[in-house]
Parts: structure tokens; sequence; C-alpha cells
């Protein structure tokens, strides 16, 4: 009599092609089921955060986070087991984001507002452009995160000069506005909190000067913080655009980093102009 065998379990080489590839209807389907789930954990935490709906609905709010929870436990599980190089997925972004996206839950025993950490989830639906082939919106993503890192030089000298600037704004005012009777500058560090709410032009309101100089410095101040806030976008923008107008060396993409041919005007792997 013929035995029926049980279906192995499918081999690394094949979940790795399922899990963390998307080429296969198989791979793309189990990425759409992730986003779906991720959608539909959001919202779960939506819900849970309004008292008024949440109430009616706690049970199965709770049933469903588990279910969540622990597919995602799952997943996490198995993108380890498959990966070639494990320690390189746990350590890398989407796999400290992963990592993330399962322990809310488990915190909530101690800790129950970390519950709604899941929100973190949200991180992982960046793999959307790699589901649905969307190369163009990466490559701009890249060229992005690249200017923002060879701008961060500049941008942590400008964020120490505006650190000084402060501070000198806020003690000034203190020595203008600290000995009116109920005055709200207080103290050096109250001073340094309203140059800072000011200099950024947030504005709230709740500590404001009374005497005529004190007005005018304020005035000064706000002025002054149109150009504060927009030095950081003008050395990144000057970045974007020194990489944009920059031709592939070496026979690379300046923008995708792939393999071009020397005598080419684009970059035949994202239409980049090189």
């Amino acid at each position: 009599m013929k035995k029926i065998g049980l279906k192995r379990f499918p081999d690394k080489e094949n979940l790795y092609r399922i899990i963390f590839e998307s080429d296969t209807w198989e791979g793309k389907a189990f990425d759409v089921a992730v986003m779906l789930a991720i959608i539909l954990s959001i919202v779960v935490a939506f819900v849970e955060s309004m008292p008024f709906v949440a109430g009616h609905y706690k049970l199965a709010l709770e049933v469903l986070e588990y279910a969540l929870t622990f597919f995602f436990t799952v997943e996490y599980v198995l993108r380890i087991y498959c990966s070639p190089r494990p320690r390189t997925y746990v350590l890398s972004f989407f796999g400290i984001i992963d990592l993330l996206s399962t322990l809310p839950l488990y915190l909530s025993f101690f800790l129950p507002a970390a519950r709604y950490m899941l929100l973190l989830r949200s991180f992982r639906l960046i793999r959307v452009f790699r589901v649905f082939k969307l190369f163009a919106f990466i490559n701009e993503g890249y060229l992005l995160l690249y200017s923002i890192r060879r701008s961060l030089n500049k941008i942590l000298v400008y964020f120490l000069f505006v650190i000084v600037l402060v501070i000198a704004i806020g003690t000034l005012m203190f020595m203008i506005e600290g000995s009116i009777p109920d005055s709200h500058f207080t103290d050096i560090p109250t001073s340094i909190y309203w140059a800072i709410v000011t200099l950024t032009t947030v504005g709230y309101g709740d500590i404001t000067p009374v005497t005529p100089f004190g007005r005018f410095l304020s005035a000064v101040v706000m002025i002054l913080g149109y150009t504060i806030i927009a030095v950081p976008t003008g050395i990144v923008s000057a970045t974007m655009i020194d990489e944009t107008k920059k031709k592939g060396k070496d026979g690379k993409c300046p923008r995708c980093n792939q393999d071009t041919d020397l005598d080419a005007n684009y970059c035949k792997h994202c239409g980049e102009r090189l």
C-alpha cells in the first residue's frame, strides 16, 4: 500500500524568495498581505485610542491585536530563519523596524502605553515602492537621503550657531524683563525656552514681554526666525541640485549607483540624466 507522505516544509531558498523578494506572485502576495496587516493594525491602534468607540468593541480589538502580533512575530522569526545573513538583517533598518513592530503588545504587559508603539509598523509600508516596482520614487528617496548625509556637517555647524544664538537672546531678554514685577521671564532657562519658541516662529504666547525694548527684541527675533528656518532647506536643496547635475563617475550612475555606459546620456536603470 502506498504511503501518503506529508508535504515537506518549504526550504530556506523558497522561503527567502517568498518573504524577501517580490518577483514571483507568491512573494508579491505575501508582501501585500503584510501591508494589509500593517494598515489593519494601525487602524486598530487609532480606534483603541478613542474611548467612546473602543469601549463597545474592546474584546474584538484585543483579539485582533493579539492575532496581528502573532502574525508579525512569526514573520520576523521566518525572516531571520531564511535570511542568508541573519545578523545583517537583524541590524538593518528594516530588521530593527520589523522587531519593533512585534514588541509593543509584549511590552504593554509592563508598560500599558507601550502598545501604541505599534504605529512604528507604518515605516514598513516603505516596502510598497519595492513591491510595485516604483523605482523612480526609490531613486528620489536615495537622492534625498544622500543629499542630507552630504549636508550633515554644514547643518550641524549651523545648528550649533542657532544654539549659541538662542542662549544669547534668552539671556538678553532675561536682563531686560527679569526685573519687571510679575514677569514671565523668571530665569535664564525660561527665557531661552521663549527664544526657541519665538525664533522658530511657533509663538505659543505663554511667555510675552511687556517692556518696549523687550517687545522690540521680540520683533527682531521673529523676523530673524524666517531666515533661520530657510537656511537648512537651502543647504540640502543646493546639494541636491549639485548631485542631479553631476555626471556619473567611473561608469556609475550618481543616483542609483548602477553601472552605465560611459558614453550614455541617461542611466539605463533609473533614467537619470548623466
